[in-house]
């Protein structure tokens, strides 16, 4: 028995934050009952709405509120409290529990901070009504990347064997190209090398980059970002000793032949790679925040307000960022050993 609970006690411990509390994350959440994870994963979440979610969706399981000196027994589920504001009903947002929803990241975020927990994986949450709550909110990404001090962090989904990382992240078309600069392409590629040697464990990655305009700009009469900008940027990093290829046609890009040769795609905007990327993983697909000092995954899906309580959330993404998660834990672990 002591063995047993020593090996526990070394289970990397996640923050799981339950985001919207009107959309599907209490529901996803709660199907981490069932999971058999190698963690031990803590839900942030009013723990009044995980027990009254699960009695209508007809479940029964053993929430536990966390301690972090005592080990969970089987089946329990270890929730840290934090408050509502006011009830919630399930499929009807609310701008008074926009601040709960922002409080549930912060703990996490503290919490990872200063090494109670190992990593952070967040259910979805609802930019509008954060925004519409009075809060400037673009999205887990920026908002992570803010409370961390992070000056640049890229996103990165994952899933169907692809990662797709982004140059610019939720921005109108319209502001996609002035702001792909040299300075801001140098970073991200940057980041996305490093992460990928030191949350993947993939000593030289090969980066695939795709072009900003149709056909790759078609020597300058389609656009000449290729040319003025990441041509010139693709080069000096090369130099660098970084393994990079492009500027790549979007079109072509996304095909087996091509995919094969590389770790990573960069896409230049939301848009451009992520369509790809969720036709070949929906449900199972896996957002990544790179560049932050703490490992944060995240579901590649929204609130779905209309399945809430319904029974027909599908918690497969939530399971997927737990696994990359730990993939990301355990590979930092060994890049920090080298």
């Amino acid at each position: 028995m002591r063995s047993a609970l020593g090996a526990a006690a070394k289970l990397p411990l996640v923050a799981v934050t339950s985001g919207e509390p009107a959309g599907i994350g209490p529901d996803i959440c709660l199907a981490l009952a069932d999971a058999h994870l190698p963690c031990r994963a803590v839900i942030l979440a009013d723990r009044d709405l995980l027990a009254a979610r699960a009695a209508r969706l007809g479940l029964a399981p053993r929430l536990r509120a966390y301690d972090a000196a005592q080990l969970p027994a089987e089946g329990e589920l270890e929730v840290l409290h934090l408050p509502l504001a006011v009830p919630v009903t399930a499929g009807r947002l609310d701008t008074a529990n926009s601040a709960y929803v922002l409080a549930l990241l912060d703990r996490a975020v503290a919490g990872c901070g200063d090494g109670s927990f190992a990593a952070m994986v967040t259910a979805p949450v609802h930019k509008g009504v954060i925004n519409d709550a009075g809060v400037a909110f673009t999205g887990h990404t920026e908002y992570l990347a803010a409370l961390t001090s992070t000056p640049r962090v890229v996103m990165m989904l994952a899933g169907g064997g692809l990662r797709v990382a982004l140059a610019t992240t939720h921005l109108a078309l319209a502001e996609v190209a002035p702001a792909i600069t040299r300075d801001s392409l140098e970073a991200t590629l940057r980041i996305v090398h490093r992460a990928l040697q030191q949350r993947f464990g993939i000593a030289e990655p090969r980066i695939l980059v795709a072009g900003l305009n149709p056909h790759g700009g078609e020597s300058g009469h389609l656009g000449r970002e290729e040319i003025e900008v990441i041509s010139p940027v693709l080069r000096e990093l090369r130099q660098a000793g970084l393994q990079l290829e492009g500027p790549l046609p979007a079109d072509t890009l996304f095909t087996p032949q091509v995919l094969a040769r590389g770790d990573c795609v960069l896409a230049m905007y939301h848009d451009q790679g992520l369509p790809v990327l969720k036709y070949a993983s929906f449900g199972r697909g896996v957002n990544v925040t790179l560049g932050l000092p703490i490992v944060r995954t995240s579901v590649d899906h929204g609130t779905a307000l209309d399945l809430a309580g319904s029974g027909r959330a599908d918690a497969g993404s939530l399971m997927a960022a737990m696994e990359m998660a730990l993939e990301m834990v355990s590979a930092s672990g060994a890049a920090a050993a080298v």
